[in-house]
């Protein structure tokens, strides 16, 4: 009798490790961050988001496991370091960019790094709303694409 508990307690022991494994390679954490998202929401500017961004909204394209964000202001390619820790995350290393002539007349890019710079947390809602935090006040709002 005491085998066969003893085999019966193994089994289980075993069942929930692999359970645990399987349930563990789903996307937790911060790789939820993972993907290229839009903007369609950034506080602070007195200008209506559609004069900031008129012919191109500006995308995040986060990669976790390379520790990097890339993406387009709206006008100029970029990319930087990325740095998470649980629902922290900044981007305040030195983010490269191209320096192409932007002819859409607003100061859309400029509002999008100084905000991004911002940044101290995130939360990712439904895997399809992103979220970036200063303190507790939603700066930046993206949606998956």
């Amino acid at each position: 009798m005491k085998k066969i508990f003893i085999l019966t307690l193994c089994l289980v022991s075993v069942l929930f490790a692999c359970n645990t494994m399987k349930n563990g390679s789903k996307k937790n954490g911060a790789s939820k961050l993972d993907g290229t998202w839009e903007l369609d929401y950034i506080s602070g500017p007195r200008i209506a988001f559609d004069g900031l961004y008129p012919n191109k909204k500006p995308t995040l394209v986060v990669n976790t496991a390379e520790k990097r964000i890339s993406g387009n202001s709206s006008c100029n390619n970029y990319n930087g370091p990325l740095v998470v820790d649980g629902h922290n995350i900044s981007f305040k290393g030195p983010i490269a960019s191209t320096k192409m002539a932007c002819l859409n007349g607003g100061n859309g890019e400029a509002v999008y790094f100084k905000t991004l710079e911002t940044v101290t947390s995130y939360d990712v809602v439904g895997d399809t709303t992103l979220n970036l935090i200063m303190g507790d006040i939603a700066v930046m709002r993206f949606k998956k694409k």
